[in-house]
């Protein structure tokens, strides 16, 4: 059973989340405040969290980058285009404005969860490419392309995250412990050495640099 972390100092809306989780066969656990919030991340070990923004002691934005990789849906009631650009930038999975759907909040959860357990999976498949992290390949088109370590964490990274476009500092920060050598100087030729590798196997520019934001598949 998927536990999930619900991160919200609202009672009533506290209360109906885990009203709703439970009916839908999720466990749950409850924070109240940002720093409640990271003692029950490493007591309790979510597989995905609920995280409101506007929370007594550490903001919800604060609290985001020490999540440890886990799955994060943000749930506020703020609904400025920006902020929600620079938070799903910095790791979160995805943004749900206040006061949501509660049908859409469970399919939104599902979707996190299917993509952030397809991390561990050998075999991932998106926009024509289908990678193999195990044997650090490719296949485009008809062809198997050999990556570096370093490619295959940045191709997965790409692909887990279906054509939206990821930021240099989430790319760096989210290979950081497979890939040390990789520094915001050598992404840039890394990504460079990719895209010629695919595109000479299939003909096909595979990745593209988002002005201001960093890289997406395509």
């Amino acid at each position: 059973m998927k536990k999930i972390l619900i991160v919200d100092d609202d009672l009533h809306i506290g209360n109906l989340l885990v009203d709703v989780l439970t009916r839908e066969g999720y466990s749950t656990a409850r924070a109240y405040s940002g720093t409640e919030a990271l003692i029950k991340i490493k007591s309790e070990h979510p597989d995905l969290i609920l995280l409101d923004l506007m929370l007594p002691g550490l903001s919800g934005e604060e609290v985001l980058p020490l999540t440890e990789g886990i799955p994060v849906i943000v749930l506020s009631a703020k609904a400025d285009i920006a902020g929600k650009v620079g938070l799903l930038m910095n790791g979160a999975a995805d943004y749900v404005t206040k006061p949501f759907n509660n049908s859409e909040l469970v399919a939104r959860i599902a979707v996190a969860l299917r993509k952030y357990s397809a991390i561990n999976e050998k075999s991932i498949t998106s926009c024509g490419l289908t990678l193999d992290s195990e044997t650090l390949t490719v296949t485009a088109g008809t062809e198997q392309v050999r990556l570096t370590r370093t490619e295959c964490a940045i191709l997965k990274l790409l692909m887990l995250n279906d054509s939206r476009p990821v930021g240099r500092t989430t790319i760096l920060d989210k290979i950081s412990m497979d890939t040390p050598d990789c520094t915001e100087r050598s992404l840039k030729q890394h990504i460079s050495n990719m895209r010629k590798k695919l595109q000479q196997a299939d003909g096909k520019d595979h990745i593209e640099a988002v002005y201001g934001i960093g890289f997406r598949l395509v």
